[in-house]
């Protein structure tokens, strides 16, 4: 190799940020565990305030439950629910940065089954949806979310998604006609053709725009957002707030058996979309609203 090739390997090497796979494996299987174990802080406020509002009693019961299972779970570090979920992974990976040893697919996919496996996880995955359904064993593959963005930092949140209140999401391709109400009708509609399933209170992830797949993407990455947070465009957090209400107003209560509690929020993520179009996807998450994340 000639030194010109050597000056230029390394020139390049210094812009990079080197990490080593082995470090992205081993931080993937940490959040495994700690997403499986320790319900987010915004998700425990969230459910305390919904007990202290909710008039029925069975609902109160059921929130209490929730909230000692939560305290239970942590404590001895157990799962939060025994559908740990399929593994569902939002990365941000800066332009410079490098893995070393492997891609960044082959490393969460790795860390999935390290952290399952290590924690006596439940494996939820079969290779076959159709033909066999023979379950992986690992949990893998994961869903993985990739984003390149500027700089040199990587970042990884995972969402462990269960079957129950994802066999609930739907997606419709609205007429633009259909507008502010047509999106109210669906959503509220979808939350309460669900009842019980999804095991309620629920999180409600509505997508709004772009094309089939991509309302479909958003409707799932609002469930990240901090629950109760207010969206930063005054008119979308106007239409959260109202279908919110209606949803609450439904009477389908904790766990689908009454009460003032259906959904602890909704979250909207919108995305332009062709002038003929308006796709919305409702994602629902149940109340463990389990996510944990890593930033190197």
């Amino acid at each position: 190799m000639s030194k010109l090739k050597l000056a230029k390997d390394k020139t390049l090497r210094d812009f990079l940020r080197v990490i080593p796979y082995e470090r992205v494996v081993n931080e993937v299987a940490a959040i495994c565990l700690e997403a499986a174990y320790d319900l987010p802080r915004d998700v425990l406020k969230r459910i305390h305030e919904c007990f202290d509002q909710e008039k029925s009693e069975r609902g109160r019961e059921f929130l209490r439950q929730y909230l000692e299972n939560a305290e239970i779970a942590h404590r001895e570090r157990l799962p939060l629910c025994q559908d740990t979920g399929f593994a569902v992974y939002f990365v941000e990976m800066g332009e410079m940065v490098h893995i070393e040893g492997g891609s960044i697919y082959a490393a969460i996919a790795a860390g999935t089954a390290k952290g399952y496996k290590e924690g006596y996880l439940r494996r939820s995955i079969v290779a076959d949806p159709v033909f066999g359904r023979r379950n992986t064993g690992d949990n893998t593959p994961p869903i993985i979310h990739l984003t390149l963005v500027p700089g040199t930092k990587l970042n990884v949140i995972l969402a462990p998604k269960g079957g129950g209140s994802e066999n609930m999401s739907c997606l419709k391709m609205l007429k633009p006609a259909d507008g502010r109400q047509g999106i109210i009708d669906c959503v509220v509609d979808a939350v309460v053709k669900a009842g019980g399933n999804p095991c309620p209170p629920t999180i409600v992830g509505v997508g709004v725009g772009g094309t089939f797949e991509k309302a479909a993407f958003l409707a799932k990455k609002a469930l990240l957002r901090e629950v109760g947070s207010v969206n930063p465009d005054a008119g979308y957090a106007a239409l959260e707030q109202e279908i919110l209400d209606k949803i609450n107003a439904s009477g389908v209560g904790p766990q689908g058996l009454g009460g003032d509690t259906t959904a602890l929020a909704v979250h909207i993520e919108h995305f332009p979309c062709h002038i003929a179009s308006l796709p919305v996807a409702v994602n629902l998450n149940c109340h463990a609203a389990r996510h944990a994340g890593f930033e190197i």
